[in-house]
């Protein structure tokens, strides 16, 4: 299951060309018995997400979750403590429900001052080892520093990006599967 914001809901663009969409592509040419279900909201921030996670997970039952929230709390100035303690709250709630947590790390542009971007950096790794759950370094890597790959806004991929996303996030979520297949259809 991913449950994200605007960057994996397909802003600006077909669903058919978003990253989850590629990447549900790629996973059932290799694991034909799982399915991704996209559960992102354009505009969620990490509180909406803590407000919706236990509902979503009761409805879906994932067995993986790609946490993809915290750069809208980032681009409005949200307390490092408020995003970290309501990421924490989502992972903590998704480990109670038996769902492995891949988290999507995120960065933001420098205009928002040194200490900050830095701090607001660290909350991903810091989680991620405190938790041990696999982590994406930078969502965005690869491009993120680049306007070519973006769309008029400047903030949200355009749909070359989205096959660079699709990679950064198969790159981790592939050491996440179990080698035998599952008769059932997990979800992820």
């Amino acid at each position: 299951m991913v449950f994200g914001d605007s960057l994996s809901a397909s802003y600006g663009m077909a669903t058919e060309a978003g990253w989850v969409a590629l990447l549900t592509q790629r996973l059932q040419s290799k694991f034909t018995d799982y399915q991704i279900i996209n559960t992102s909201i354009s505009g969620e921030t990490t509180l909406g997400g803590r407000n919706r996670i236990e509902q979503t997970l009761e409805i879906h039952r994932p067995e993986i979750v790609i946490l993809e929230l915290g750069a809208n709390d980032g681009l409005r100035g949200t307390s490092i403590k408020s995003i970290y303690e309501n990421l924490e709250a989502i992972i903590k709630i998704c480990q109670q429900n038996n769902a492995l947590v891949l988290l999507a790390g995120m960065q933001l542009p420098p205009n928002y001052g040194i200490t900050y971007t830095q701090k607001f950096q660290a909350i991903f790794p810091q989680l991620a080892e405190n938790y041990q759950i696999k982590l994406i370094p930078f969502l965005l890597a690869g491009f993120g520093d680049r306007h070519e790959f973006f769309q008029a806004d400047g903030i949200h991929p355009n749909e070359i990006a989205q096959k660079k996303i699709a990679e950064n996030v198969w790159e981790v979520l592939q050491t996440m599967f179990k080698n035998e297949q599952v008769a059932t259809s997990p979800d992820i």
